[in-house]
């Protein structure tokens, strides 16, 4: 239960700071800053996905995970993907106003 409480902590105080980040971004970086956390919504879908394999739990390299793991996985697979497709979509417009 601990470390549910440190991870939900953690998100919280990233959160946070993101967001103070974000927020002062020039409207000129949007469009590479959207770019990185597509990159970073990758990394969680592969996550998520490997968490999901059957290879890391039922070959003994990890214990099974729990139904709130599984919940959070598919969580994070559907979020992700979102934003994913999501970003790529308006970086691809925005990228498309600058060809002549």
């Amino acid at each position: 239960m601990n470390e549910i409480a440190l991870m939900l902590g953690i998100f919280a105080v990233t959160s946070v700071v993101s967001y103070a980040l974000i927020s002062r971004v020039p409207q000129r970086l949007h469009t590479p800053l959207m770019s990185f956390t597509n990159a970073i919504s990758a990394v969680t879908v592969l996550g998520a996905l490997l968490l999901f394999s059957p290879a890391t739990s039922a070959v003994g390299f990890a214990p099974r995970p729990t139904a709130i793991e599984i919940g959070l996985g598919a969580a994070a697979i559907v979020l992700g993907a979102f934003n994913l497709v999501g970003g790529f979509a308006v970086t691809d417009r925005m990228t498309g106003m600058f060809k002549r």
